[in-house]
């Protein structure tokens, strides 16, 4: 059965978002349909609306949602109507990668999260009749409704009810990547020193983590004051203003070099700055979306002789549910309180929270689509 909803198109830089119906498809075997309760907004939509991903415009974005689950295909049987869920990425299930659990690495992950369609090529929304590009990271959840599917769909445990959908929505995205980078891909040590540079969503949330497994001392990087006053609230030991000299402070800070530099940036020269503050079998882990053209220069002897690491990071090594509700554990022992980040606008406006979120002004903001 055909159903309607109303969802955000991106049409690219120049034109805001526009709130229109839509149709979705029917469900497939193993896909579910879900009512968004609410979605948090990402560097990554706003990367594929400047045409610097290789997204089809126009599309629905949106892939940090939760809802509630109205329909399951005939293929499901781990989820069922009137369960809470959050959304993340999608994977095969089959590949390499998938097999040893590191779905962030899906040897076809671009069918299953950035087509604009199914992997099979089928279309899950059509506008005015014709397909339209959805299926963003297996879900488009800058909508009423969504059709997911069964490996990136995650049921919540009963005892994450007190945590409302509109605070667990981004935990699929933003900050699994921050709270991953640490705790998985890096596997930061205690005692040893990191650097996170850029306070955004994912920045803060590898402060926390890295606070968590007791990094010592936690350096948060930005231009932004307030920002980096939020970071030492959520565990940051030192902050430094990169306008004002921040690699010499660095160093004077930890002569003995980097345990690990983590950047978010995804801007070259911070990233070669970072690698140069690394110790003896240091690792310097990146996420930022960098310009395709960009390349980085390391000097090779150093690189060897040190026994240093450059490690891209994609989604924070998550296994999925597994790590989620890893994190969400953490928030409820008061270890992770990534609430303090969040900034709620109802989902009309949309862009006027992508504002907010581009002038610094909230650090994640998410959108409140419908009552939970």
């Amino acid at each position: 059965m055909t159903t309607t909803a109303n969802a955000a198109i991106c049409r690219g830089h120049d034109h805001p978002f526009t709130i229109e119906p839509v149709e979705l498809a029917d469900l497939a075997a193993d896909e579910i349909l879900v009512r968004v309760v609410a979605c948090g907004i990402c560097h990554t939509d706003l990367a594929v609306r400047d045409a610097q991903l290789p997204v089809p415009l126009p599309v629905v974005l949106g892939h940090e949602g939760a809802g509630i689950v109205e329909a399951v295909g005939s293929g499901v049987t781990g989820t069922k109507p009137g369960d809470r869920v959050v959304m993340s990425f999608n994977s095969c299930g089959t590949c390499p990668s998938c097999d040893v659990d590191a779905p962030t690495y899906c040897y076809n992950f671009f069918p299953h999260n950035w087509s604009g369609t199914r992997a099979d090529g089928t279309p899950t929304m059509r506008y005015k009749g014709e397909p339209m590009a959805a299926n963003f990271f297996g879900q488009s959840t800058f909508a009423s409704h969504a059709i997911a599917h069964d490996r990136n769909t995650f049921v919540l445990p009963s005892r994450f009810d007190g945590i409302p959908l509109d605070m667990i929505a981004p935990i699929g995205c933003g900050l699994m990547t921050g709270a991953g980078a640490v705790l998985n891909a890096m596997q930061v040590r205690a005692g040893l020193p990191i650097a996170v540079f850029g306070s955004g969503t994912v920045g803060m949330a590898a402060i926390m983590a890295a606070k968590i497994v007791g990094a010592n001392p936690i350096i948060a990087v930005d231009v932004n004051d307030e920002r980096l006053a939020l970071a030492k609230e959520l565990g940051a030991t030192h902050a430094f203003n990169a306008r004002d000299d921040a690699v010499g402070k660095i160093k004077e800070l930890v002569p003995q070099g980097l345990g690990y530099a983590f950047d978010t940036t995804g801007i070259n020269k911070v990233i070669e700055d970072a690698w140069n503050l690394l110790a003896p079998k240091g690792i310097c882990g990146i996420v930022g979306a960098s310009d395709p053209a960009d390349n980085l220069t390391f000097n090779e002897a150093a690189f060897m002789g040190g026994g240093r690491t450059v490690m891209g990071i994609l989604g924070g090594n998550s296994d999925g549910a597994p790590f989620l509700l890893e994190l969400l554990d953490h928030h409820l022992a008061g270890r992770f309180p990534f609430d303090k980040l969040i900034g709620h606008f109802d989902f009309s406006e949309i862009n006027e929270a992508i504002e907010a979120s581009e002038a610094g002004h909230v650090v994640k903001p998410v959108l409140r689509i419908s009552a939970e």
